[in-house]
């Protein structure tokens, strides 16, 4: 995976596969080890979840809003993009930072100028 496997109007991916860059901040994929019937299943539960906390919220319904918001978490967590990294080689993680304050600052400014 590289930052040119993204397609047009896409953001674009670190070259190591990792994150990607939203708004200039990083964003931390899913785990690639993921079987791809586990990976859809949980997808399916997270876009489930998250269509739950809208709906939940435009009801007023407070108490439901956290349950979804509670299961947008676990998928999250389970697809490795919140919690413990997916990747051994001891890099830290750069979740959530902005690209500018990381290791892959060099890297998307190239991607900028181009």
């Amino acid at each position: 995976m590289n930052a040119e496997a993204h397609g047009p109007g896409e953001p674009p991916r670190t070259p190591d596969g990792r994150y990607l860059v939203v708004r200039g901040r990083l964003w931390r994929l899913s785990n690639p080890a993921l079987a791809p019937e586990t990976r859809e299943a949980l997808v399916a539960e997270l876009m489930a979840a998250r269509r739950d906390v809208g709906v939940q919220g435009r009801a007023g319904n407070r108490q439901a809003v956290r349950e979804a918001r509670a299961r947008v978490n676990r998928a999250k967590w389970a697809l490795g993009e919140r919690g413990p990294v997916w990747w051994s080689d001891g890099t830290p993680d750069m979740n959530r930072k902005l690209v500018k304050n990381t290791p892959y600052a060099a890297w998307f400014e190239g991607l900028c100028s181009v």
